[in-house]
């Protein structure tokens, strides 16, 4: 009986050579085309939570008919065997059918391994902005958490390049507040409420930018999105909160809530580092710097290690090259580990 596999662990096994699998995931697109003897076929574009796969179905075909009837969005799963050639990962013969409701349920919530690492995402960000001081930073924070937590947790970071799935910015956020929450251990002089805040919120705007619907894994294009950008989208947000939950209490705090909210705002505005990557201004703030070289630092290590998982080898040890990284990712060395000899005489 074939086992379901998640996509990206198909593309993992596939390159040991062909394994027969079951993949359940969301039909992304599909299209007709023509050969180049005018001949018709489909193709295909399956996604899950985590990867995507192209698969063609030929007139000669039996899943030429099946595809006919199929429409984007349709949940379904895919059986056969598949294997890496040289357009990556494909299957040559394949059947296909609908997901039950509750298989698409299943889908959508991810496996155990999805769930748990969201599960545990969200807590380390609830953890860290209970443990935020400042009082007016932190009913900012605990407001966004508690109006848009279901919605935070499905958000992508991105369409491609990092955290390019259901649950990216949620995963890309969690993990860039733990690495603020250390580096203020660094440097103490660091305003560690002012920069969890900032990291929090430096993303916000990707809400309404770059999220899948609650049954679905497309990142639509929203016209908000489009016209505005993240960033602007994420300053609006925090003024549109911080307005709402305003008292008369704040006016006799120190610092001024005036100045802390303009320095909230420039850490969402200049997170990019360079006005030509898209941010209206430069850091001008440790935090504002400490901020974006932890951002750019979890976006590229992600990008190496997905890279790991995705890219085949070009040579031994070297993957084929990541534009966004423009490099070629080099395989890491591996940690060393005391041998049975080594520990003896401990």
């Amino acid at each position: 009986m074939s086992v379901v596999l998640t996509i990206s662990a198909l593309r993992s096994r596939a390159r040991e050579g062909a394994v027969t699998a079951k993949v359940r995931a969301q039909v992304d697109d599909l299209i007709r085309k023509e050969d180049r003897n005018a001949k018709p076929f489909w193709e295909l574009k399956l996604r899950d939570g985590g990867d995507a796969l192209s698969l063609k179905a030929w007139n000669s075909s039996p899943n030429f008919a099946v595809c006919e009837e199929l429409d984007r969005g349709d949940s379904v799963e895919v059986e056969g065997e598949f294997s890496i050639g040289s357009y990556g990962l494909d299957a040559q013969r394949w059947t296909l059918r609908y997901l039950t409701k509750d298989e698409e349920r299943q889908l959508f919530e991810g496996d155990s391994e999805t769930r748990a690492v969201n599960e545990a995402d969200f807590a380390s960000v609830t953890r860290l902005v209970e443990s935020i001081r400042e009082p007016r930073l932190s009913l900012l924070c605990q407001t966004f958490l508690a109006e848009f937590g279901p919605r935070f947790r499905r958000a992508a970071a991105a369409r491609n390049n990092h955290h390019a799935f259901r649950g990216g910015l949620l995963r890309h956020t969690a993990q860039m507040m733990i690495s603020a929450d250390a580096i203020c251990g660094v440097y103490p002089a660091l305003n560690r409420d002012l920069l969890l805040a900032g990291t929090l919120f430096h993303d916000s705007g990707k809400l309404w930018e770059m999220c899948p619907p609650e049954n679905g894994f497309e990142v639509p294009r929203e016209l908000r999105g489009e016209l505005l950008g993240h960033i602007t989208i994420g300053i609006e947000l925090v003024n549109s909160l911080w307005r709402k939950i305003a008292t008369e209490e704040w006016k006799s705090l120190q610092p001024a809530s005036e100045d802390i909210r303009a320095h909230l705002l420039h850490l969402v505005a200049a997170h990019h580092g360079e006005l030509e990557y898209g941010s209206p201004v430069e850091p001008k703030t440790p935090e504002a710097i400490a901020l974006h070289y932890i951002d750019n630092l979890d976006a590229r290590l992600e990008m190496i290690f997905t890279a790991y998982k995705k890219q085949p080898e070009i040579a031994p040890g070297v993957r084929e090259r990541v534009w966004a990284l423009n490099v070629s990712p080099v395989n890491a060395l591996p940690a060393w580990e005391a041998s049975g000899e080594d520990t003896a005489g401990a």
